[in-house]
């Protein structure tokens, strides 16, 4: 048991940290470049882009990480034997609240939104103006979360 909570340790903060690379190159650049171009350019671009992370690959890390996260967190409570089992739980729920709950409650609902408008319209131009910067905030939430739930997955292991 020591050995597969060992492994699921270190898939979680493989895959926080990988997240936390996605969004923390969304918030600091792609968003960015995005808001730069045309609006219906930008508009187009992202709503592509809200239909292609819904990948395998994308959704078992992003997801996979979500569940790993939950399972350590009841996991450390069950066997709160060790200064690792706050590390557990800090990291776990930092994900789990943190990045994918924020992701379902704020950038989720913008991403439908999105997806809802033309994007050469007067209401794609009055959304994507607030997107950018709301969509922003929230995905550098997500960042800060993700991060963070790999340093706690991190120190649990050390």
């Amino acid at each position: 048991m020591e050995r597969l909570l060992y492994f699921a340790t270190v898939a979680a903060a493989l895959g926080s940290g990988l997240v936390a690379g996605i969004f923390f190159a969304f918030s600091t650049f792609v968003m960015g470049a995005l808001g730069r171009i045309q609006q219906a350019a930008g508009i187009s671009a992202m709503q592509s882009i809200n239909v292609v992370v819904l990948n395998p690959a994308f959704l078992s890390v992003f997801v996979g990480t979500a569940i790993l996260g939950g399972i350590l967190v009841v996991t450390a409570f069950i066997g709160w034997t060790s200064p690792r089992s706050l590390y557990l739980v800090a990291g776990g729920l930092l994900y789990v609240v943190g990045c994918f709950g924020v992701t379902m409650m704020f950038n989720v609902p913008l991403n439908d939104a999105l997806a809802a408008v033309a994007a050469d319209s007067a209401d794609g131009a009055k959304l994507w103006a607030r997107y950018l910067t709301e969509w922003t905030n929230w995905n550098s939430v997500r960042t800060a979360a993700s991060l963070l739930a790999s340093v706690f997955f991190i120190l649990a292991l050390s």
